[in-house]
This record gives C-alpha cells, sequence and structure tokens, in this order.
C-alpha cells in the first residue's frame, strides 16, 4: 500500500502464531504501519482466508534492537511466554505507547504488567477468531473476528485502531465476566481437542458434551466467585456455537500439540483450579484435565517412544 494512504497509528505485534499473524494482515490491509516482531525470521508473511490468498507487506524483525518506540504494541504470544516479550518491550515502548495484551485465560494485563514501567498504559483484551498457522509465515484464518476491551479511553483508542477492518471490537463495562466467559469456552474446547487430537466436530459426540457441561458447570461456580456473572446459559450457548461450527476449525491448543509445541494449560485449566483453590471449591473435572494436559505438554505425538 502506497505511503499516501498510510494512517496515523504505528503498531508492533509480538509473536508470530496464528493471532499475531492475522491481525498485523488486517491492520496492514487498512494502512496501518506494522511491525511484526518475531523469535525466528521467516521471509514472506502469507494469510488464506475466505477471500483466497495474499501476502501481506509487513515489517518482520527479529532484533528487539532494530526498532524503536512505537504507538501501539500487541502482545500475542502464549500467555506462558509473556515474559519473553521484555527485550522488545525496552526498545518499543515510549511514554506514549499503549501496550495490548491479547492472550486467553484471565488476568492478561497483570501478567505484562511487570514487564513495564509503571507509567505506561497496559489493555487487556479478548479475543475470538479461529486462526491457524500452518507453517512460518503462513497463517490460515477459519472463522470469527471479534474482540472485547475494557469501556474507556483507551478501549476506543483500539476500537478506533481497528476501524475498516473484520474485526468487532466491543468495550465492555465488566470485563471480568467476559473474560471468564472466554476462558469458560477455553477451559473445554482447548484441552478437549489437544487431548483428542481431534477438531470442533469431536464436540458432536454426546459423550464428549456430557464432559465439556460437567467442566463448564465447574468453572460457572469458580467464575461467579471471582466476580462474574456467568449462568447455565453461557454453557448452553458455548455448547450450541460448537455444534454450529463444521469443516477444520480446531484450537490453538490442538494446533500446539500437533506440532509438539507447549500447551497453554496452566493459564486455562489452571486458572480455574487456581482460583476454585482460593475459594475452596471442588473442581474435580477440571484437575483431571489439567493433569492429562499437563502431562500431554510439549511432547510429541510417539510420547516417550
Amino acid at each position: 500500500m502506497a505511503d499516501s494512504t498510510r494512517q496515523a497509528g504505528s503498531v508492533a505485534v509480538i509473536g508470530s502464531g496464528g493471532i499475531g499473524g492475522y491481525l498485523a494482515g488486517a491492520l496492514e490491509r487498512v494502512g496501518r504501519d506494522v511491525t511484526l516482531c518475531v523469535r525466528t525470521p521467516f521471509d514472506r508473511l502469507v494469510i488464506t482466508d475466505a477471500s483466497g490468498e495474499r501476502e501481506v507487506p509487513v515489517r518482520v524483525v527479529a532484533d528487539p534492537a532494530k526498532v524503536g518506540p512505537i504507538d501501539w504494541v500487541l502482545v500475542t504470544t502464549k500467555a506462558q511466554d509473556t515474559a519473553s516479550a521484555e527485550p522488545w518491550f525496552r526498545t518499543l515502548v515510549g511514554p506514549t505507547t499503549r501496550v495490548v495484551v491479547i492472550q486467553n485465560g484471565v488476568g492478561q494485563a497483570e501478567r505484562a504488567r511487570p514487564h513495564l514501567p509503571a507509567e505506561v498504559a497496559v489493555l487487556p483484551a479478548i479475543i475470538y477468531c479461529s486462526v491457524e498457522r500452518t507453517a512460518p509465515g503462513r497463517i490460515t484464518h477459519h472463522g470469527a473476528t471479534r474482540m472485547s476491551v475494557p469501556a474507556g479511553g483507551d478501549g476506543a483508542a483500539f476500537a478506533a485502531l481497528f476501524a475498516g477492518t473484520p474485526f468487532e471490537i466491543t468495550q465492555e463495562a465488566d470485563f471480568v465476566t467476559v473474560a471468564w466467559r472466554k476462558l469458560l469456552s477455553n477451559a473445554v474446547v482447548n484441552p478437549i481437542t489437544a487431548l483428542t487430537l481431534r477438531r470442533i466436530v469431536v464436540f458432536n459426540d454426546p459423550a464428549i458434551q456430557d464432559l465439556a457441561r460437567g467442566l463448564m458447570d465447574e468453572v460457572i461456580r469458580v467464575a461467579n466467585a471471582e466476580g462474574a456473572r456467568l449462568t447455565g446459559e453461557d454453557a448452553t450457548r458455548v455448547l450450541d456455537s460448537y455444534r454450529r461450527i463444521s469443516g477444520d476449525g480446531g484450537s490453538s491448543m490442538l494446533y500446539d500439540r500437533l506440532a509438539g509445541r507447549p500447551l497453554e494449560h496452566a493459564h486455562l485449566t489452571g486458572a480455574v483450579v487456581a482460583a476454585a483453590e482460593r475459594h475452596g471449591i471442588a473442581v474435580p473435572l477440571n484437575r483431571a484435565i489439567l493433569a492429562l494436559a499437563g502431562a500431554a505438554s510439549g511432547q510429541g505425538l510417539a510420547g516417550d517412544r
């Protein structure tokens, strides 16, 4: 895109997984000046979605020393990798930079805060976007383009940043409920798909539906003890949404399991179990899932063989 069409608002995206790559592509397409900050460099960012395949001309940088302060920093690493962004923070973050932590789980801003100057604005964000990194620099979008942020000035500015992209940005007065509602889904779809090595069509199995309902019943009790406002209707909507998904849709944890990468279980199911312990709530199903996911994390499909 020609420089004359560029809009104000430079953006650095930390993390080149499915979410990071897709967000970089969406912002570049509406004229944002985007830098993709990666651990291992690659030559081309290629995104495939319903409109076809396109190469995205973003700047790909693997050395934090080669970047300077920027307007927006979007953190899209897995939750357990948040600390790995600190070298990027040291060069990208200036006095007026806004940092947005787009991750699963709860406590997104709290994970990043110890690695940032106290005066820097940190905004948590919840994303609904099914994407898969099929190879370095190659992203396939399977569906959904929504994000939620807390209501306020920073949230409004974030929504303006994404104006014209496919993303719908909602500003939420009750972000605690929004975050736990997403965790209600993640604590089910991620480990079940990863442990069964099946995509979301696994939820057509009645036995899996029963397991999912049991897991979510536990999550709802914990979430409400944490100050969220969830009900059984939220669980029903989650299950209904799974049954409507067809094709190749999976989960980020499934893709990590297939690649033999560490899983995000400690910040999904682990967050449920930790909160349950704080409130003295029994969550036997989630504890079992946590043990199984922990045993599978970082293992190839051959396991110990």
